[in-house]
């Protein structure tokens, strides 16, 4: 019998864990602890001890197929390569569209990215961070210089206070969420601001239940409360920030007062002041958000409020301290770091800056589209409603079909592609629109990088074979480009040369190779090899910020884009659950994780649910303006009055069939966190 540990870094959420996958005879049968990670020490969550299940999968594509005829039949490598190097040459370049995966490795998102711009010349680049942090990549850009993560998840474990909002750590990011309870045992208070009344706000010492899509309002009202008690540090606001005076006069307004703060979001007056006066007392505040922030037509400017509490109060470039959003995907922050975006290159270098787009002309010996692309709601916005001007994309690892907002849009969408090809592990739901699918090996398959919520580089290693002809992300790319005469620009031998030419490019991970970050990974930036990586960014200074300082600016309230009326008198809101990952794909092939969580519902506050004579078990029929879908009611004390909540991941009761397409203006990042339905029970 042949049995090996293979050490690797688990593919579902960005907090970055590591394990050992168990391996007898080519077969990943099972995870085994690895105690060396310096992010998990060892535990995961039940999605991480069950990761190897989806890998054996009996529906693992193995083989090229093309659609003829309306139904997918096998094709060789050649013969389906072929057919999108012909179809791909006929498309101009801002006809074609690129969407990278958040799941895939830095490796994949590079080739994929440098693939879009150079051989298939578009702009129209970009990734799944666009429905969950696109907003954080630009508001803490705004207002520190870098979109990133402050601190270390190790780092979460030595505050004196945890202000968590719109994060639901315990299910999203458990182990993240194990650190916050460490400091919990050593003595913080923990803060949870949330509609539900989750696993996470019942481990808190103050339950902050505001209404989804008040959360500026909240954060002004307690920086006035914060300010006329003199609590704010005036020392740190002095040498370190700007825009100071602009930023105090707006949240002075009487319109913040706690009166009327309480008003808008449904939370007591004394609640608000005990969070202030703990934040106050605290030596050290850390700041943690996740999607309830980010998910809004006011995204940026949540990100940005939850920034300026750390920064009027102090609470920034120390250990403990930070604004700390957890990233969704395993690689959502790698994607992103490799530009995987339409408006920079890797290293977050602008499409539109001259000496950018001449540095990697010169590097890729290719011109670039040296403009702003299309975002993914803006590819599909277009695909719908005018297809003339976009016919092709080529989609790796993604699922639209089930994760973006207004399914009836996003099914016209894909009907409309002239072209599409998509790259996956499973015949996904979306893959089902394609012309050609082509078969990519996962995780457990490869060599190759992925960057964690704290900026981690880490490791993924081969630990088995791909099933059938599967082959790596990276290499279908390069070898398309080959068909396409461009095989020069990715001459790539395996998956460790692919990061050594990223890496050259890109200023964060310039000291880094796999040698390096064989152990336990780097934190970028890390900008030579013999730099240690970084644990705490902006602890003297803001790089990449005017004079090295962050920046105040008024931010007003507003409510989200579509209000409750008699017709539509329930917010909905939707998240995740600790047993499932977004779409599914892969956690509903999990026969333990689809045991413990077989399908979705709706949870109903108990008093709307008594109104309209709706149990626990009944199915309802929910419905918004833009479709309804049908779900099983959960009648629970934990939600707010007024307020529904959903899960994301289930085919058969998509959240995503009633949830709106509005999205913050500066982000492109839909509101999935606050629309207007309504729920009526169906009738046996």
């Amino acid at each position: 019998m042949d049995f090996k540990y293979v050490p690797t870094t688990c593919p579902y959420c960005g907090t970055g864990c590591s394990f050992n996958l168990v391996v007898v005879d080519g077969k990943v049968v099972g995870t085994a602890p690895f105690q060396r990670s310096p992010v998990n020490e060892g535990r995961v969550c039940p999605k991480g001890s069950y990761a190897h299940e989806f890998v054996n999968a009996p529906d693992r594509l193995k083989t090229p197929m093309i659609k003829k005829d309306g139904k997918f039949v096998e094709a060789s490598w050649d013969e389906a390569l072929d057919l999108v190097a012909e179809k791909f040459a006929h498309y101009k370049g801002e006809q074609s569209s690129v969407i990278c995966c958040a799941r895939a490795s830095n490796e994949d998102n590079y080739a994929l990215q440098k693939f879009g711009r150079c051989v298939m010349q578009t702009p129209n680049i970009d990734h799944c961070a666009r429905l969950c942090h696109a907003s954080t990549v630009a508001g803490l850009a705004q207002i520190f210089g870098s979109g990133a993560m402050t601190n270390s998840v190790s780092d979460l474990a030595d505050t004196n206070c945890a202000f968590i909002i719109g994060s639901n750590n315990f299910e999203a990011h458990p182990l993240a969420g194990r650190r916050l309870m460490q400091a919990k045992k050593k003595g913080a208070r923990i803060i949870v601001c949330d509609p539900r009344r989750t696993p996470t706000a019942k481990q808190a010492h103050l339950h902050i239940q505001h209404y989804s899509g008040t959360d500026i309002a909240l954060l002004n009202g307690m920086m006035q409360y914060i300010l006329q008690n003199g609590w704010e540090n005036k020392d740190f606001i002095e040498k370190r920030t700007v825009g100071y005076e602009e930023f105090k006069k707006n949240v002075m307004q009487e319109k913040y007062s706690l009166e009327n703060v309480s008003k808008i979001t449904g939370v007591p007056v004394e609640d608000i002041k005990t969070a202030c006066q703990w934040i106050h007392e605290a030596e050290k505040t850390t700041a943690v958000y996740t999607l309830g922030i980010t998910q809004h037509t006011v995204g940026v400017d949540n990100v940005r409020s939850v920034g300026f509490l750390q920064m009027l109060t102090g609470n920034m470039g120390k250990p403990g301290t930070g604004v700390n959003p957890l990233r969704g995907q395993n690689n959502v922050q790698g994607a992103c770091d490799m530009g995987a975006l339409p408006n920079v290159f890797p290293g977050y270098q602008k499409v539109t800056d001259e000496a950018a787009v001449k540095k990697f002309e010169d590097a890729w010996g290719c011109k670039m589209p040296a403009k702003i692309g299309l975002t993914i709601p803006e590819m599909l916005d277009t695909f719908a409603d005018e297809p003339e001007k976009l016919k092709c994309l080529y989609l790796m690892g993604e699922n639209p079909i089930i994760s973006d907002p207004d399914i009836a849009h996003v099914d016209k969408a894909l009907k409309n592609i002239e072209f599409l090809v998509v790259q996956d592990i499973f015949l996904t739901e979306t893959a089902e629109y394609a012309d050609v699918v082509l078969p990519a090996v996962c995780y457990a398959e490869k060599d190759g990088t992925q960057t964690n919520t704290e900026r981690r580089v880490q490791r993924w290693r081969k630990a088995l074979d791909g099933p059938g002809e599967s082959k790596y992300d990276w290499q279908i790319i390069a070898e398309l480009a080959a068909k396409m005469g461009m095989g020069d620009k990715f001459p790539w031998a395996n998956a460790s040369e692919v990061f050594d030419e990223m890496a050259a490019l890109t200023p964060q991970y310039c000291g880094m190779n796999y040698e390096r970050i064989e152990k336990e990974g780097l934190q970028w930036p890390c900008p030579t090899c013999d730099h240690p990586g970084t644990k705490v960014l902006h602890c003297e200074t803001f790089n990449g910020m005017p004079e090295g300082k962050s920046v105040f600016a008024p931010i007003e309230h507003r409510p989200p884009a579509e209000q409750t009326d008699a017709d539509y008198p329930f917010i909905l809101t939707t998240g995740a659950t600790i047993w499932h990952w977004p779409s599914g794909t892969m956690t509903r092939r999990s026969e333990s994780l689809n045991r413990d969580c077989p399908t979705g519902w709706i949870e109903i506050n108990e008093e709307d649910a008594a109104e309209m004579g709706i149990e626990t078990g009944d199915i309802v029929t929910a419905y918004s303006r833009r479709g309804e879908v049908d779900v099983p009611a959960r009648k629970t004390p934990d939600i707010k009055k007024g307020v529904m909540f959903m899960p994301f991941h289930f085919w058969e009761c998509r959240a995503n069939w009633i949830t709106n397409t509005p999205y913050d203006p500066v982000s492109k990042t839909p509101e999935y966190k606050a629309c207007a339905i309504n729920v009526k029970k169906k009738e046996a």
